[in-house]
């Protein structure tokens, strides 16, 4: 049995989800998908210049698995760039460092930092232990590319 993905920790999500190169429609292109990791992965190494043991420590991962992720970000790249194909940014196994929740029941809202949620989703309101809460943000959890985001209700 294959261990579970560790969720990783990405501090600035992307603010576009889609790149196409110019001239073909956009239907007739083939894609590229890479994970917010993936860019997180690129943005961390590439843009801030950050050593591969500094940029695993914020997204707090192994070197090894920033290595592999951003190997693969790298390759998907090369394969847009060099074929001429659109990229489109979705899906992964992320986390923010912080992440704001609501109680359906009461309204209170509040925090759950990065580690929580790591080790699992925040099953009840810290005020009136109701199970009915809602994540504040879209963009709180992340899954797999190619299936939607954990957002909305937990």
């Amino acid at each position: 049995m294959a261990r579970p993905v560790k969720m990783r920790c990405v501090t600035q999500l992307p603010s576009t989800g889609f790149f196409r190169p110019v001239g073909p429609a956009a239907n007739v292109l083939q894609k590229v998908c890479l994970s917010v990791e993936e860019i997180e992965s690129i943005r961390l190494k590439d843009f801030e210049g950050l050593e591969q043991e500094g940029c695993a420590q914020r997204m707090r991962i192994s070197r090894p698995t920033f290595h592999r992720i951003l190997g693969s970000a790298r390759k998907k790249l090369a394969d847009a760039l060099i074929n001429g194909k659109a990229i489109q940014v979705k899906g992964g196994n992320f986390g923010l460092p912080q992440s704001r929740f609501r109680c359906n029941n009461d309204g209170h809202e509040w925090n759950v930092p990065f580690e929580t949620l790591a080790n699992g989703f925040p099953l009840s309101c810290p005020m009136c232990s109701s199970a009915d809460i809602q994540s504040m943000s879209s963009f709180a959890f992340g899954r797999r590319c190619g299936r939607r985001f954990r957002g909305g209700r937990v």
